[in-house]
């Protein structure tokens, strides 16, 4: 497998054949094992001359994120690795740079251009000049607390003005400030100082809903020197490119969240990967997750994972092994920290990887790309990213100290907010396993649907739900009607609107709670109620709750004297599932693009509201918070 400046080489030699915006696709793979941040800001470089057009031509599905850029000092050297950072992950970076020093002008100027491209994201590099500038020519520790105090005003005043998200940073302290003062004592208090200041603006985004704020510390803590001092004095560029290359790894990871592409399960190897040895070979008795200092590395990982697990992250397991072997070393093996019910799925067995990973992602109704594989040996993920390409690989190696970092680097799991139902997903999943035992002791897909017991309730969100909303829409891909997404501040803003709509469903059965499980968007205008979208999790899918919002939606519209509800249909490239639903429900095509009802273009319906569809029978209509369960009133 070709690695590092390989890669690029092979990226140089697409650009130079002319084939690099036809094999765009390609790109991520080529970068998905790079040496790091600096080889990603050269295949940015290499990516500058980028056709957008003729990229989107070949690949009509690429994301394109508008990411404007401004801040205190030089901040265009970020641009490269930010282009390279997306292009790991498949997206397209559209780069809007502001001015030098310019960014209040930049941020609060409707007519400007950085507002007024409307951009996804907006990157406001703050430097330790944020603060100095504002100092006297002599200063002490009491002079840049006042700029700090100055500086967080205007970055809330910054937040409370952003169209999208908005993203900040914290600021390093240089040793060049920090020992023109003399005596340790002053020193100490700067010190004290700085970090409060980078402490209060971490802060803000609990009160800043479209606030991103990138910590820089741990970044500088692994990358080194915050800038280099000949650049800072004669360039103004007060973060060196190391940082600016580790930050734009962050934004990247940012990115892909807010595009909702946020993966969910983590399916691990087992030998030489959450364990030392080979179980096959050594037993039981010979595998180690403690005892010694190389079994103790294998012991972190596992904190690692349960970690990640606690936050709903998705365990699973893809090992060559015995399944008996794995389901009793996971029983009863001493050192482990993770055990058997940890895992959502466990695929013990001798068959190819890329096809067990498939397997994985039915069993949890999942995407492929909802995967990341760690695994440590070169053949395998080799095999997997052939045979299974939308899976995201972690590659470890035969140093197990290194594991944490390694599966931490790309950010997989990175979400903008978690939200209870995160929380709340390995226990769901597990609830999924007694739902299997139910529907195979079954006579009938029909019998196991009244034995489930399915309670459905249809009402306004809380407020604090905006974000299970967001990520819902976002995040769904099999049961998205329109395709559409929301982020947090822009399904605010929808609902907000005069006569629209906000509804979500919530749902529960004889194992338990689902949550908040779908969603629907609608206006009304005059007399006809528009479905805007409508969105339902893959976890209750085939269960009737998606017929009983639409049953209750329908029979309010007709309640409140509505003459017609109409929906849209627009097919995507994992939403065909769905393409029959509203038929299913009594609406018929409408309007010019009727004819094409069954092919592959967007599909506009109609329902008379004269003979409603019903809930089927064996679902309960629930009272929600917000009042009866219904639609709207």
């Amino acid at each position: 497998m070709t690695k590092g400046p390989d890669r690029l080489r092979e990226l140089r030699e697409l650009r130079e054949r002319g084939l690099l915006e036809k094999s765009y696709d390609r790109v991520p793979a080529l970068l998905a094992e790079e040496g790091g941040p600096g080889d990603t800001a050269a295949a940015g470089r290499l990516l500058a001359g980028l056709d957008h057009g003729a990229v989107l031509a070949h690949h009509p599905h690429t994301p394109v994120v508008t990411v404007a850029v401004t801040g205190q000092s030089t901040v265009g050297h970020v641009v490269d690795p930010l282009r390279g950072e997306l292009a790991r992950h498949g997206m397209l970076l559209r780069p809007l740079l502001g001015e030098h020093g310019t960014y209040l002008r930049d941020l609060t100027d409707p007519a400007g251009e950085l507002r007024a491209a409307a951009p996804d994201l907006t990157l406001c590099l703050l430097d330790p000049e944020t603060l100095f500038s504002q100092v006297p020519a002599v200063w002490g520790p009491q002079d840049v607390e006042r700029a700090g105090e100055e500086a967080l005003d205007r970055c809330a005043a910054l937040a409370s003005q952003a169209g999208g998200t908005l993203v900040l940073n914290t600021v390093p302290l240089p040793r060049s400030y920090s020992h023109q003062l003399v005596d340790h004592r002053s020193r100490a208090r700067l010190g004290a100082v700085w970090r409060e200041f980078n402490a209060r603006l971490l802060r803000l985004t609990e009160s800043a809903a479209r606030l991103v704020v990138i910590d820089l510390e741990p970044l500088i803590g692994e990358g080194g020197p915050v800038t280099d001092p000949r650049l800072a004095r004669h360039a103004g560029v007060q973060l060196g490119a190391g940082l600016m290359a580790a930050y734009a790894r962050e934004i990247g990871h940012l990115a892909r969240a807010l595009g909702g592409r946020v993966r969910k399960c983590l399916v691990l190897d087992l030998d030489n990967t959450l364990w030392d040895g080979v179980l096959g070979e050594d037993g039981p008795d010979g595998v180690a997750a403690a005892g010694t200092l190389r079994a103790e590395a294998f012991g972190a990982f596992q904190k690692c994972v349960r970690q990640l697990a606690s936050q709903g992250v998705l365990l699973a397991v893809s090992s060559k092994n015995d399944e008996d072997l794995v389901l009793e070393t996971l029983a009863a093996h001493p050192d482990l920290v993770l055990r058997e019910p940890d895992f959502a799925a466990i695929n013990a067995n001798w068959e190819p990887k890329d096809g067990n990973l498939a397997d994985i992602a039915r069993t949890l109704d999942l995407a492929p790309d909802a995967l990341v594989f760690a695994d440590d040996s070169p053949a395998e993920r080799a095999q997997v990213r052939l045979g299974a390409p939308g899976v995201a690989v972690v590659a470890l190696d035969g140093e197990p100290a290194l594991h944490v970092t390694r599966l931490l680097a790309d950010g997989w799991f990175d979400t903008l907010r978690l939200t209870d139902e995160d929380r709340a997903r390995g226990g769901e999943y597990r609830r999924r396993r007694e739902r299997g035992a139910l529907r195979t002791g079954s006579g009938s897909y029909e019998e196991f649907l009244r034995a489930l017991e399915v309670s459905v309730g249809l009402g306004p969100p809380r407020s604090h739900e905006l974000a299970r909303v967001s990520q819902l829409t976002l995040r769904t891909n099999q049961f998205n009607l329109t395709g559409v997404g929301y982020t947090e501040s822009g399904l605010a803003l929808r609902a907000a609107a005069p006569g629209q709509l906000l509804l979500v469903a919530r749902s529960a059965d004889r194992f338990g709670d689902n949550g908040l499980v779908g969603a629907v968007l609608a206006g009304v205008a005059g007399e006809v109620l528009r479905l805007d979208g409508m969105w339902l999790s893959c976890r209750v899918l085939g269960r009737g709750v998606e017929q009983a919002c639409l049953a209750l939606l329908l029979a309010r519209a007709r309640e409140l004297g509505l003459s017609s509800v109409t929906a849209r249909y627009v097919p995507t490239a994992r939403n065909h599932r769905a393409r029959d639903f509203y038929p299913s429900c009594g609406f018929t095509p409408a309007g010019p693009d009727a004819g094409e009802a069954r092919g592959d273009g967007p599909v506009v319906f109609h329902h008379d509201l004269a003979r409603l569809p019903e809930v089927p029978a064996h679902v309960r209509i629930t009272e929600t918070p917000g009042g009866r369960s219904d639609g709207p009133r």
